[in-house]
């Protein structure tokens, strides 16, 4: 395969911690990606569906979209295709030359986000994987065209350079997780506009979420890999077994959960973030990836 040329998207990513690089992936492949998942999606239960937490409030048991189209996780571990594309080269030279070296791979997940649904609230990747030392990595291919109106992510520029945040409770209403991460004033976030084909990356430190899907028939389907930086030692228990980019396995330890996080305080006027340790655990040893 051709050397693929990213020297823009390695200046933004340097600057803002994200980077979007278009028609990465084809319209065929696109459209192939959605067919074999629509029909995989078929199946009554497959391992590690989650269709969200329970909307608050809700005595009724409205009916949920999640419900019908729950989101696939690691699916590479069963799925010949999900796995070839995690792995594909693209990825694999996009992230070295973000990363300077080539990443591991942990995870795999595929978002249908059908009509109705709601989004996800503000968090970040690095509070549930926990890699020690670096962070980890996003790439997040849109399989339709997204916007704010069908569920567009949404991204907090500047957040790259933060600590891990500690989080509070999340409007269920409005997102299908149940914790976000306070934003003080002056930081807010913008749409993530994409057209299916296109890959965003983004490293673990950024706070994102995603919008509701407000459309009346529109889906925002979305399939993401998880990869961690090529020093790491450890990662989370959950993300194992850890892949090398060429499919095989590598033994890294497993990271514990917990530890410092920030909180916003005002000092001099300007919001600051001052670190604190929780008195309990701020995760469970094997948390379910909500990212």
């Amino acid at each position: 395969m051709s050397q693929l040329d990213v020297t823009a998207n390695v200046a933004q990513y340097q600057r803002d911690g994200y980077t979007i690089v278009r028609g990465l992936f084809s319209q065929a492949e696109v459209a192939a990606y959605i067919d074999h998942f629509m029909e995989m999606r078929k199946a009554e239960s497959l391992p590690g569906d989650f269709a969200g937490v329970p909307i608050a409030g809700d005595d009724n048991n409205t009916p949920d979209p999640l419900q019908q189209y729950p989101r696939m996780i690691h699916m590479h571990r069963w799925d010949e295709q999900a796995l070839n594309w995690m792995i594909d080269n693209r990825i694999d030279q996009v992230l070295t030359a973000l990363l300077g070296s080539s990443p591991y791979a942990v995870q795999t997940m595929l978002y249908f986000k059908p009509p109705g649904a709601r989004g996800q609230a503000l968090h970040q990747d690095q509070y549930y994987l926990r890699v020690q030392p670096g962070t980890c990595m996003a790439a997040w291919l849109a399989l339709d065209d997204c916007d704010e109106a069908n569920g567009c992510m949404q991204v907090v520029p500047g957040s790259h350079e933060l600590p891990l945040l500690c989080t509070v409770p999340a409007d269920t209403t409005q997102s299908f997780t149940d914790v976000t991460v306070p934003l003080p004033e002056g930081m807010s976030s913008v749409p993530v506009l994409m057209k299916a084909g296109d890959v965003f990356f983004f490293n673990g430190q950024m706070i994102h979420g995603s919008y509701p899907n407000t459309s009346s028939n529109r889906f925002r389907r979305s399939m993401i890999g998880h990869y961690i930086v090529g020093e790491a030692e450890k990662v989370a228990k959950y993300y194992h077994p850890v892949m090398r980019m060429d499919g095989t396995e590598v033994d890294l330890g497993v990271s514990k959960s917990g530890g410092a996080c920030g909180v916003w305080v005002e000092q001099d006027g300007q919001p600051v973030i001052e670190m604190r340790t929780p008195k309990a655990k701020v995760l469970a040893e094997d948390p379910p990836l909500i990212a």
